[in-house]
C-alpha cells in the first residue's frame, strides 16, 4: 500500500506493515486525537494517533531501524484511549501514563498476535519490551522517533513549521548505535526550540488546559454515574461523545456545553479560574561534533537558557482565566467545534 503523509511524503508498505496498518487497533486510531480535547476547541488542532503512529513506524525506517522496531513504532500507540491523556487527568495519573498500563492487555487481547505469528514473531518478545528498540523510546532528554514525530507533526498542523525547515532538519538526523543524534549544532537548537514550543505553548496553552480540564471533568462525571465505563474509553472519540451526549445527564451536558471552537480565555496568575501542570518535559539531543558526541547543552548556551525556561514554566504550570464560553451565532469555522459534540 501507498501512504502520502504530509511530513514524510509518500512511502510504501507491504507484509507484516500493511496487515498491522489494516488490523481494528490501528484503523481504531483514526478516531482517536493526539491533542485530547484540542480538537474541540481549536480546529487546527486535530492530529490523531493514526497520522502519529505510521509516522514514527516511517522515521524508524528512514534512519535504518528494523522491521521489527518499525512494527512496534507503529503499534506503540495502539493502547490509547478516547481523548488520550485526558483519562490521566480522569485518574490522577501523574506520569500521563495509563496507556501503558494498559498496553499488554489491550495488544494480547486484539488481532496483532495472529498477525505476527503468521510472519513468524512472537508479540510478546517484540511488542512487550520497548527498552531494546532505542531508536522508537528513549527517556527525556533524548531524542527518539515517538517524541520527534509527534513534535514535528503538531507543530506543523499548527502552521509554526515548514516542510522546508523539516526537511533540513531530517536531513542532519541519523542514527549512531542504534540511537538518534543530530550532525549540526543550529539543527539540534531548531529542534530544542521547536519542541519547547510544543511542550509549553501548545500542551500549556491555555486553551488546551481549558479543553482537556472540561473534557475530563466531563469523563470523570460520566464514570462516576456509571454512564460510561473504562472498557467504553477504548471506543473512539466520537463514539464516546455519542455516550455522553445521549446520556441527557444535566451536569455532563452542562460541562460539553464549554467545549467549542468560540471559547476564548487567557493566562492570568492572580485572577484565574483554574490551574493545571503538566508532565515535565525537557529535550537535550546529542549532537556529533569534532568526531565526539556531545549534548547540545554542552555546546549551546541558547539551549541550556530555554531548558531552563522550560523547567520553570513546567513546575509553575498554567493558570487559565475563563473570558467567554458563548457560541457566536452564524460563525461556521467557529461551530465547528460544537458540530464535533453533536456528532455531525
Amino acid at each position: 500500500m501507498f501512504i502520502s503523509d504530509p511530513i514524510y511524503g509518500e512511502f510504501f508498505v507491504d507484509g507484516l506493515l500493511e496487515e498491522l496498518i489494516l488490523s481494528s487497533p490501528v484503523q481504531r486510531l483514526k478516531g482517536i486525537y493526539q491533542g485530547g480535547a484540542s480538537y474541540l476547541v481549536n480546529e487546527k488542532w486535530d492530529v490523531t494517533r493514526y497520522e502519529h503512529s505510521v509516522g514514527v513506524m516511517h522515521l524508524i525506517s528512514r534512519l535504518g531501524g528494523s522491521l521489527e522496531e518499525q512494527a512496534a513504532g507503529l503499534l506503540h500507540d495502539v493502547s490509547h484511549t478516547a481523548f488520550s491523556h485526558v483519562i490521566d487527568y480522569v485518574l490522577d495519573c501523574k506520569e500521563e501514563d495509563y496507556h501503558e498500563k494498559i498496553y499488554g492487555q489491550i495488544i494480547a487481547e486484539s488481532e496483532i498476535p495472529k498477525i505476527m505469528e503468521k510472519y513468524g514473531y512472537a508479540y510478546r518478545s517484540l511488542l512487550l519490551d520497548h527498552s531494546k528498540w532505542t531508536l522508537l523510546e528513549q527517556s527525556a532528554p533524548a531524542l527518539c522517533a515517538d517524541r520527534v514525530d509527534y513534535t514535528l507533526r503538531d507543530q506543523y498542523h499548527d502552521g509554526k513549521i515548514t516542510l522546508e525547515e523539516i526537511s533540513l532538519f531530517l536531513e542532519k538526523l541519523t542514527s549512531f548505535d542504534g540511537k538518534m543524534i543530530l550532525t549540526s549544532i543550529e539543527s539540534a537548537e531548531w529542534f530544542v526550540k521547536t519542541y519547547y514550543r510544543e511542550v509549553i505553548d501548545f500542551f500549556m496553552h491555555p486553551l488546551n488546559a481549558y479543553g482537556c480540564y472540561f473534557l475530563a471533568e466531563a469523563v470523570k462525571a460520566a464514570l462516576a454515574k456509571k454512564i460510561i465505563t473504562l472498557g467504553n474509553l477504548l471506543l473512539t472519540d466520537g463514539e464516546v461523545l455519542d455516550l455522553l451526549r445521549a446520556s441527557g445527564d444535566p451536569d455532563i451536558q452542562r460541562l460539553l456545553k464549554h467545549l467549542h471552537c468560540g471559547v476564548q480565555v487567557k493566562e492570568n496568575e492572580i485572577d484565574y479560574d483554574f490551574h493545571r501542570t503538566n508532565k515535565m518535559r525537557l529535550i537535550d539531543p546529542d549532537v556529533m561534533c569534532g568526531n565526539k558526541i556531545w549534548k547540545a547543552s554542552e555546546l549551546s548556551g541558547s539551549v541550556r537558557r530555554w531548558g531552563e525556561e522550560a523547567k520553570r514554566k513546567s513546575e509553575s504550570g498554567v493558570y487559565v482565566k475563563i473570558v467567554s464560553i458563548e457560541l457566536p451565532v452564524g460563525n461556521r469555522d467557529i461551530e465547528k467545534g460544537a458540530q464535533a459534540l453533536e456528532g455531525r
